[in-house]
């Protein structure tokens, strides 16, 4: 049975993600093949079901639900700030079959449990979302401490170089993506504010009606060198870099990256050349 609970302990920080996006969400990130492949790829990284998994901004639970069921019923638990989000994900289960996850409302930068976990994982640009280095480093020693020793933390978020490179040389960009359904698309007008390494979207989604929502999202734009600092200032070792969930290797044209790490099982962190360990 989905549960949701309401940690005590700090407040929690609701950007307005999910009142912004309430109702579509599922229509720009659908319970696809391509979820499907991330919830596949996740459930062959995770060292130890038994030990428990979390995701850090669930979502609607578009990863999380098919990989509880992967996992044949180990624990997962998704953390997510927005209760629209939370509300989305209890009702994406029924009576028969509710959903697998247990559905937390707290802040992934201060979230704590008593309970440890053998996969953490914060996917499809969550890490992004946070706006400071020391806000999404807070969020990595989090994950961090939640891991059992021989634990894996695995990171996707939006690859710095090709969304600046995408931009060719201008702060201001559209584009538009058509999707399958007929009369369906998404016009997204991008904007880059170098300074603070920002990246403004606005994005309208045109409906097979004749509708149209507009949605805005802000993030920090991270290298893949940035988030494995975080990641070993925490105390993890990285471990492998792609470009996707199929294990294309990675390169800076890449839209995106996927990043692991491994929490030591002893003391020794040594690793060689890339971050790789020795």
């Amino acid at each position: 049975m989905t549960t949701t609970h309401h940690p005590t302990s700090t407040a929690v920080e609701d950007i307005g993600y999910g009142r912004q996006f309430e109702g579509w969400y599922d229509r720009l990130f659908p319970w696809n093949e391509s979820a499907a492949v991330t919830a596949t790829r996740l459930s062959e990284l995770h060292p130890e079901p038994a030990a428990g998994t979390v995701e850090f901004g669930v979502g609607t639970g578009r990863i999380a639900v098919p990989l509880a069921r992967a996992l044949g019923g180990a624990p997962v638990t998704g953390i997510d700030s927005s209760p629209e989000m939370l509300a989305a994900l209890r009702a994406a289960g029924d009576d028969e079959e509710p959903a697998p996850v247990e559905a937390v409302l707290a802040d992934i930068r201060t979230y704590t449990s008593q309970r440890t976990a053998g996969l953490v994982y914060c996917v499809c640009a969550t890490l992004s979302m946070l706006l400071t280095p020391e806000d999404q480093r807070q969020a990595v020693a989090r994950a961090a401490r939640l891991l059992v020793p021989g634990g894996r933390f695995v990171v996707e978020t939006h690859n710095k170089p090709a969304v600046i490179a995408s931009h060719e040389g201008r702060s201001r960009t559209s584009y538009f993506l058509p999707y399958p359904e007929p009369g369906t698309g998404l016009q997204t007008h991008s904007t880059l504010l170098p300074e603070n390494d920002l990246w403004h979207c606005a994005h309208v989604w045109f409906d097979s009606d004749g509708t149209s929502r507009v949605g805005t999202e802000l993030s920090r734009l991270t290298t893949p060198d940035e988030v494995d600092a975080y990641a070993r200032a925490a105390g993890l070792v990285p471990q492998s870099r792609n470009a996707d969930w199929l294990g294309t290797p990675y390169t800076e044209d890449a839209p995106m990256f996927v990043s692991t790490y491994v929490k030591p099982e002893a003391a020794d962190t040594t690793t060689g050349p890339g971050g790789v360990p020795a």
